[in-house]
């Protein structure tokens, strides 16, 4: 009966897991279920198989995700020569217009409305600040471009989260024998 409440709890962590990555990449809080899933496993297994190093290991790798995709649209408007105006217009725009589509589109709404939000305001902020149309288009486009790297970063980091959970709920201690063999 062990075995069968093992296989449970595995494939319940796997659809965690894979649920995690896509709305991740749908720009929900993917990673912070995969955490939270991996944390229920581990106390699940007594910290056998995934422990709380694991988990704090994984709330880092999920911190730094954070970061990177917040700065990401900041970073590349930067290079392309933005104002400091702009870039906070970015991310203000990035994280507005999110919101503003997440509830007439579901799903693809906030990934919607976060590259328009970060191509309006980047563009916009970088118009207040040096009236120059064409420089103030360049910026938007580069903030919305680093805002979808952002994104696809982020997803290389629930995968990352993923991987590291599955693969210490499937291997420590001892494995139940109907995997074994």
């Amino acid at each position: 009966m062990e075995d069968v409440w093992f296989i449970v709890a595995v494939s319940g962590l796997a659809v965690a897991c894979c649920g995690g990555i896509m709305l991740t990449a749908l720009r929900l809080p993917g990673i912070w279920l995969m955490v939270a899933s991996g944390g229920l496993f581990g106390w699940w297994s007594q910290w056998q198989r995934i422990t709380v190093t694991i988990i704090i290991v994984a709330v880092a790798i999920g911190a730094v995700s954070e970061i990177v995709e917040l700065f990401m649209s900041m970073i590349t408007a930067r290079k392309a020569g933005a104002s400091r105006r702009a870039s906070w217009g970015g991310l203000i725009g990035g994280i507005v217009g999110m919101l503003i589509l997440a509830v007439p589109i579901p799903l693809i709404g906030p990934v919607i409305g976060a590259l328009l939000g970060c191509f309006v305001g980047a563009t916009i902020g970088e118009l207040s600040a040096k009236q120059d149309f064409v420089q103030g288009t360049k910026v938007g486009l580069f903030s919305a471009m680093g805002f979808a790297l952002g994104a696809a970063a982020k997803v290389g980091f629930a995968l990352v989260i993923a991987g590291l959970l599955m693969s210490y709920a499937l291997q420590a201690p001892e494995l139940p024998q109907i995997i074994q063999g």
